[in-house]
């Protein structure tokens, strides 16, 4: 895939056939109101297709679906070995099919199609492999007793899990909820985000064709304030997994407490810190993680490093530096593999980038970018964009943009670093460069975030959680630790003859 031209992904991209329908009980259907909305590419202002648009009926029809599947059994009770294989093949089957999945969330958000076939399509068939190979690896436990007792402490699946997942990662997010509850043994109802419902449609049909029965795995496709809330005031939805926003994850909230207590699991939004010493070596590597970590995908990370904090005896060399390197990241084509930026998802998320941008100029120092620009005349693309001089107070340094857009703001000490990093509402992740390990550690332990990387950012794996704290939510995704959310735990407690 790698060797693929710009005219090869255009040539792919013409001849891609979309699944519209919801997937409910193991087939397509229309929705059943018979409407539908557009599917847009932001990099073109071109309508992909026309998507059911479901709401509360549909979303009904599917937690049936998913309720049925779960109480005969047909995947709650098979086998971990049987389970384990139909999620491998899956995996599989994502591997086989790495340039649609791809292409698909490309055409749908506007993400580079470079990264979609190296970073996220791969990543979505390493997570369904991980997560099956737990499956037949996991054990339950025997509580110590007396004689003629014995008590079994078992972790069973919940039943059906709801699952609402954004459209910065809409392969990735969709895998990282669906991965781990399926492996658990529920059954999954998915409510792709609806600028980018294609991905998770055409995994849906992976998933049978690999062997997950009908029922077990849904989509919904549909918009929040209908099919989002359906499912998160659903009375026979036992777990709702949400990434997205802190506002509409207070809404899941909401919604649990006024129906059936569901467990609501919300990783939601972020404004992550940076934390640039001046004992840093490698101001170079320090400044190639740092462009990487707000420019990746356009900046709609919701874990993005946006809050620079630089000793100020190194912040002029360190922005020169990252200058340089913005400078050299300018927009284009998404499917042209020699472009460093892709497009913004959709025009009002374009737009509120740039009213961040336009007060931007009178509060701080726009030292690069700021423009919203076109692709051969069209689409949503905003430059990669430095302010310099950033007042820690400024809505630059306090809201999330989610936009390529990044705030350095100098400090003076390590107690003073440390202090405008924590002082936010969100707590997903940090970084940390310095060559003291003293430092590192001490540093690291301060900050409240859910991840530190230490001379690098963004660091996750299958093997170590994600999540945050604070208004970042609490909902963990990846590694084992993310089977908590998904089983509950079970006593049965045997009196025998001794």
């Amino acid at each position: 895939m790698l060797d693929l031209t710009h005219q090869d992904w255009k040539a792919r991209a013409a001849a891609m056939d979309f699944r519209t329908g919801a997937f409910i009980d193991g087939r397509f259907t229309d929705a059943l109101s018979g409407k539908t909305f557009d599917s847009i590419n932001p990099a073109t202002g071109e309508v992909l297709a026309r998507v059911a648009e479901c709401d509360s009926a549909d979303v009904d029809l599917a937690v049936a679906a998913g309720r049925r599947a779960f109480e005969d059994g047909r995947w709650s009770r098979m086998a971990p070995g049987d389970r384990k294989a139909v999620l491998l093949k899956l995996a599989d089957l994502i591997r086989a099919n790495l340039h649609e999945m791809a292409l698909l969330d490309s055409l749908d958000m506007g993400k580079l199609v470079a990264d979609a076939a190296t970073v996220d399509a791969p990543g979505s068939a390493h997570f369904f492999q991980w997560y099956a190979e737990a499956i037949d690896k996991l054990y339950d436990e025997v509580a110590p007793t007396g004689p003629g007792d014995l008590a079994l402490v078992r972790r069973v699946p919940l039943g059906v899990v709801g699952a609402v997942v954004p459209w910065n990662f809409p392969l990735d997010m969709a895998t990282w909820k669906s991965a781990a509850a399926l492996a658990a043994g529920n059954s999954v109802v998915l409510k792709p985000a609806e600028q980018s419902p294609l991905s998770a449609l055409r995994l849906a049909e992976l998933a049978a064709e690999a062997g997950v029965p009908d029922g077990v795995f849904n989509v919904v496709p549909g918009f929040g304030a209908t099919a989002g809330k359906a499912l998160g005031l659903h009375m026979d939805v036992d777990c709702l997994a949400f990434t997205g926003s802190t506002a509409t994850g207070k809404l899941f909230m909401q919604y649990s407490g006024q129906s059936n207590l569901k467990q609501v699991w919300p990783e939601t939004g972020g404004k992550s810190p940076n934390l640039v010493f001046a004992d840093c070596e490698d101001l170079d590597a320090a400044a190639d993680m740092a462009a990487f970590g707000i420019f990746f995908n356009q900046g709609e990370v919701c874990s993005a490093n946006s809050r620079l904090y630089v000793e100020r005896s190194i912040k002029d060399a360190l922005v020169e530096k990252l200058i340089a390197r913005a400078e050299a990241m300018q927009p284009g084509d998404p499917l042209d593999p020699a472009s460093k930026m892709g497009a913004i998802v959709d025009e009002r998320q374009t737009q509120g980038i740039m009213r961040f941008v336009e007060a931007g100029r009178k509060s701080a120092d726009l030292v690069t970018g700021g423009q919203r620009v076109q692709v051969d005349g069209r689409g949503c693309f905003v430059q990669p964009t430095i302010f310099s001089e950033v007042s820690h107070d400024d809505p630059l340094a306090r809201d999330e943009i989610f936009g390529p857009v990044l705030s350095v703001i100098p400090f003076d000490s390590e107690d003073d670093a440390v202090a405008m990093a924590n002082d936010s509402i969100y707590g997903l992740a940090a970084s940390v460069w310095t060559d003291n390990l003293s430092r590192a550690c001490r540093v690291a332990d301060r900050l409240n975030v859910g991840t530190v990387s230490v001379n690098t950012v963004d660091a996750l794996s299958a093997q170590t959680p994600f999540g945050g704290m604070k208004q970042s939510g609490f909902g963990r995704d990846l590694s084992l630790h993310a089977l908590d959310k998904y089983t509950a735990l079970k006593t049965t407690w045997i009196k025998y003859r001794s």
